[in-house]
């Protein structure tokens, strides 16, 4: 039987694993975003190497493995030439103001934050190692869910290439009861909204009904609502009314606002005024109408054998002046209509966090982006849909033999449509649910091929050394085989050509505090390009 195990990292004190974790991410984005074009950056004697040239200082770490994406696998601490030409360790905080000075220097802004950020994501990594259960305390006893539940409560460490994957504003104090990685089970704050004051879509009630909410007074409709978000911003209306905590256990998933409940199977994506990465997590008035609208319009759209969409058919808001961004909730179908006897649902994430065990390595690959890839790149190239397939956004759904048979897409705020491919607005479909062409390919290529697959062929390298090229040269089958079938589409021909790939420039978005809507590209290398 094939089986695929997820090692864990070696185990050490957690406050140095933890810096260690955030020395790296932060290196690893100068290396991305800093170093391209001025300096290209090497790997030297085993260790990467960048230079901070506004300061003329180097850096170096060593790498563990050698990616041909540039998304290595460093090990040890990062480490800085001093001016008497010796190599000395750099902690994260030390890491953090060279870095600060340096996008001073280059940017002639400045940012009290960042450091401060970096050393916050670092220190809530360490408390999450340290108070993390060893155990899951409220397993539902279904193996596939929980073992589900667990992969979404498993990303400790983060995003591997931002620079403060962890911080989150706010009271540690206050997050850590909803924190998805300590393993947390808790019940929905729920709220009696006014009849005349509800604004929604969709089967809202019929839906709820089964995560078991309180009975709302006559003339009134339940909404659930974080209990996080409660805690910042209470009703402030003087009709709304407060109906407690209560229904069945949800728990919080990778995202940290989107809650899973396994007795209904049903997700709830709640507004959550609370920084997370790069942006605060509420649901804009056009991102709930957005969700249903795409909900109806992407059932039209067909998906290949083996690949499903987690659809979001209702919302629900209160519709008072001024923002309402407060109380917008959309819910999500579940996952057991995708699931089949033996089959065991994994956030695409999980699997990437860790080096990535399977007898056939190559065998495991093609049938993973023979799913993917073909249904992705069809969806926008054929149907004008783009699908920000994330590591975050998709569910792959392993068989009993621990092989990949399905994948489910997720999250349709993510979901835009290239309106190069749509001549026609669609009816219902908010405007802001738009990208231009070269949005559309910057955000397919960043997602898919560079975050998305770049992290799990990484992770199955992690696993069997020197195997990264033939994963990338059996994925750049895949997209030949696509292109033929859409008749040689330039985009695609592109990729095959050579033309550089994208990653999202989290660091430079942090560094500026922009919205992550505004976040620019840089170039990363092409590990599929040119001939075979």
């Amino acid at each position: 039987m094939t089986s695929v195990r997820l090692r864990s990292r070696p185990v050490t004190a957690t406050g140095q694993l933890a810096d260690l974790a955030a020395a790296h991410a932060v290196f690893g984005c100068v290396l991305r975003e800093l170093a391209p074009p001025d300096a290209a950056p090497t790997v030297l004697d085993g260790a990467a190497r960048v230079l901070l040239r506004h300061q003329r200082i180097a850096l170096r770490c060593a790498v563990a493995r050698i990616s041909p994406l540039g998304a290595h696998r460093y090990s040890g601490p990062v480490q800085r030439m001093t001016d008497t030409g010796h190599w000395v360790d750099l902690d994260a905080d030390g890491l953090a103001g060279l870095v600060a000075a340096e996008l001073t220097g280059r940017t002639d802004l400045a940012n009290d934050e960042f450091a401060e950020q970096v050393r916050a994501s670092r220190d809530t990594v360490a408390r999450l190692l340290a108070e993390r259960p060893a155990e899951d305390p409220t397993p539902t006893g279904e193996p596939a869910i929980d073992a589900y539940v667990d992969s979404e409560q498993s990303l400790v460490f983060g995003h591997p290439h931002h620079p403060t994957p962890k911080w989150r504003s706010g009271d540690p104090d206050r997050w850590r009861a909803y924190a998805p990685e300590l393993r947390t089970s808790f019940r929905l704050h729920w709220l009696a909204v006014p009849d005349e004051l509800v604004a929604g879509a969709g089967p809202f009630d019929p839906l709820v009904a089964a995560l078991d909410p309180p009975r709302p007074p006559r003339g009134h409709r339940v909404l659930p609502v974080h209990p996080w978000q409660l805690s910042l911003l209470p009703p402030t209306h003087p009709r709304l009314r407060d109906l407690g905590e209560g229904g069945v256990p949800v728990r919080p998933t990778a995202s940290v606002r989107t809650l899973y409940a396994p007795a209904a199977d049903l997700f709830v994506k709640t507004s959550l005024h609370v920084r997370i990465t790069n942006c605060l997590r509420k649901n804009a008035r056009y991102e709930l109408t957005g969700a249903v609208a795409l909900t109806d319009l992407l059932a039209r759209v067909p998906l290949p054998d083996g690949v499903g969409l987690l659809a979001e058919p209702a919302y629900r808001t209160v519709d008072v002046a001024g923002p309402d961004e407060a109380y917008g909730t959309i819910l999500r179908e579940g996952l057991r209509p995708h699931l089949r006897p033996g089959d065991t649902p994994v956030l695409a994430a999980a699997l990437a966090a860790t080096p990535l065990v399977t007898p056939e390595p190559v065998a495991w690959w093609r049938a993973y982006v023979g799913l993917l890839v073909p249904a992705v790149l069809r969806c926008w190239l054929r149907h004008g849909v783009v699908h920000e397939a994330h590591l975050q956004n998709v569910v792959v759904v392993l068989d009993g033999d621990h092989r990949p048979v399905r994948m489910l897409l997720r999250d349709l705020e993510g979901v835009k449509l290239d309106t190069e491919r749509w001549a026609t607005w669609p009816d219902g479909v908010p405007a802001q649910v738009r990208y231009g062409p070269s949005d559309a390919r910057r955000r397919i290529v960043y997602c898919l091929f560079v975050n998305h697959l770049g992290g799990i062929c990484g992770a199955l390298a992690d696993a069997r050394p020197g195997i990264e090229r033939r994963l990338w040269q059996e994925l750049r089958a895949v997209i030949e085989a696509v292109a033929a079938d859409l008749d040689d589409p330039p985009e695609l021909r592109a990729l095959l050509d050579g033309e550089p790939l994208v990653a999202k420039a989290n660091l430079l978005v942090r560094w500026h505090r922009d919205a992550d809507r505004a976040a620019p590209f840089v170039p990363v290398p092409n590990p599929m390009g040119g001939p075979r």
